[in-house]
């Protein structure tokens, strides 16, 4: 069974002891990179099953390379609405890289949503895990400074005008609200699936969208008390925050994952697409 909540209540959390171990000798790390500290959690990366074998070959998308600001290249996957439109959904991958299940999901949201312009982003600079390991180290490596010019180069390539929601899983969650912050005024709607919050409550008040997420109660790292807190955070940064929480664990919504939950993706997917529609317009 799902909770529903609206612009939830305040409650303090914490995303995990060994997080809060590393946090406790330094400067307080951003919230991705507090993720990306996860990866070496042994218990978080043995949570991660190696995906099943998931193979999608989409006729709309094409692979597309933009410019970033200091001109070096940034890799993406496109799907162009078949009128010309300004609205556009950037879509943000999970730990593993940007690999088929993403596409597939890319291609499903472009139909499903109409009029709609889908980008990929890849944080990964091409690199593709099909094992826990990998995916940690890849996750690890993102620098934040690139990742940002990456989003940042996305937000160029599809120009000023453009409507601009997120949406990401996981790893992909987490900076699918970070994509929103970058986008500003741009920034319509933004979907995020078990991924970390944003914690600063100052930046929170710079959001320009509602917020939609989808978090698992299972899941020991992103779990209820994380985000009961980033529910808490939203009301005092004054912002909407449509919350739903399933009896799932994280990861739930990837059918590659032996985790996979039917009725809990279906039910996500289904708020996700009346949340996103009415914001793209």
């Amino acid at each position: 069974m799902k909770k529903l909540v609206f612009i939830a209540f305040l409650a303090l959390g914490t995303f995990s002891a060994f997080s809060q171990s590393k946090m406790a000798c330094c400067a307080k790390p951003s919230s991705t990179q507090q993720f990306a500290m996860l990866a070496s959690d042994k218990k978080f990366v043995m949570a991660h099953a190696n995906p099943r074998t998931y193979h999608f070959q989409s006729s709309i998308g094409k692979a597309v390379t933009y410019k970033l600001a200091d001109g070096s290249n940034a890799n993406a996957f496109v799907l162009m609405a078949k009128k010309p439109t300004k609205n556009w959904l950037f879509v943000i991958h999970e730990w593993w890289g940007l690999n088929d299940f993403v596409k597939h999901e890319s291609e499903k949201l472009y139909n499903d949503l109409g009029d709609v312009n889908v980008l990929d982003l890849d944080l990964y600079d091409g690199k593709v895990a099909t094992t826990r390991e990998d995916a940690g180290k890849f996750m690890q490596a993102v620098k934040e400074d690139r990742a940002v010019g990456i989003i940042k180069g996305a937000i160029a390539y599809v120009g000023p005008k453009a409507h601009i929601a997120t949406i990401g899983w996981c790893f992909g969650g987490g900076w699918s609200l970070q994509t929103a912050l970058l986008t500003g005024k741009q920034s319509v709607a933004t979907v995020m699936y078990y991924g970390m919050p944003e914690q600063d409550v100052n930046k929170l008040k710079t959001l320009h969208s509602d917020v939609l997420g989808n978090f698992a109660n299972k899941d020991g790292w992103i779990n209820p008390k994380v985000v009961a807190k980033f529910a808490g955070d939203m009301k005092a940064a004054g912002k909407k925050l449509y919350l739903h929480q399933y009896d799932a664990d994280h990861g739930f919504a990837n059918p590659s994952n032996p985790i996979y939950d039917s009725s809990a993706t279906k039910d996500a997917y289904d708020n996700t697409l009346a949340f996103l529609k009415p914001r793209l317009k």
